[in-house]
């Protein structure tokens, strides 16, 4: 599977640093979807600030991807939803550490969660080759 980052330079505002207008994914054997993942410990507690649920998020999302034989380098698109406006420095730092600072397509929604505790949720996009012939990722 080979992924290609697209940011044009003509007829389209530019694309700031931490983030890519798209990217193409030649050849995806695999398609794993997320819903949006909370920063919950494994009781379903949220992390007491922001700081700490961005922590849960990400070691989540890692679970989650595991499952499926993937990591974050398979991530090619990702949206998060975040209660307040203040957050998204924050979620982006995160966000930028998490994938080693590669470049995929992302949006940040400010959005009234369910639970008003749940500070931010991230859904993800991860894409990965077919397993060898006779091994299943799961």
């Amino acid at each position: 599977m080979e992924t290609r980052v697209h940011n044009p330079v003509e007829g389209i505002y530019p694309a700031v640093g931490d983030y890519a207008h798209a990217i193409e994914v030649r050849q995806p054997g695999r398609l794993l979807f997320t819903a949006g993942t909370m920063g919950l410990d494994p009781a379903g507690v949220p992390g007491r600030t922001l700081e700490e649920q961005l922590d849960l998020l990400w070691s989540n999302i890692r679970v989650l991807l595991a499952e499926a034989g993937m990591t974050v380098d398979h991530i090619v698109r990702l949206t998060s939803y975040l209660r307040d406006a203040s957050y998204a420095d924050a979620n982006a730092r995160a966000r930028v550490a998490a994938l080693g600072g590669r470049l995929i397509p992302t949006t940040a929604i400010v959005a009234q969660t369910l639970v008003s505790d749940w500070l931010v949720e991230i859904e993800v996009v991860a894409a990965a080759p077919m397993p060898e012939s006779g091994s299943d990722p799961a």
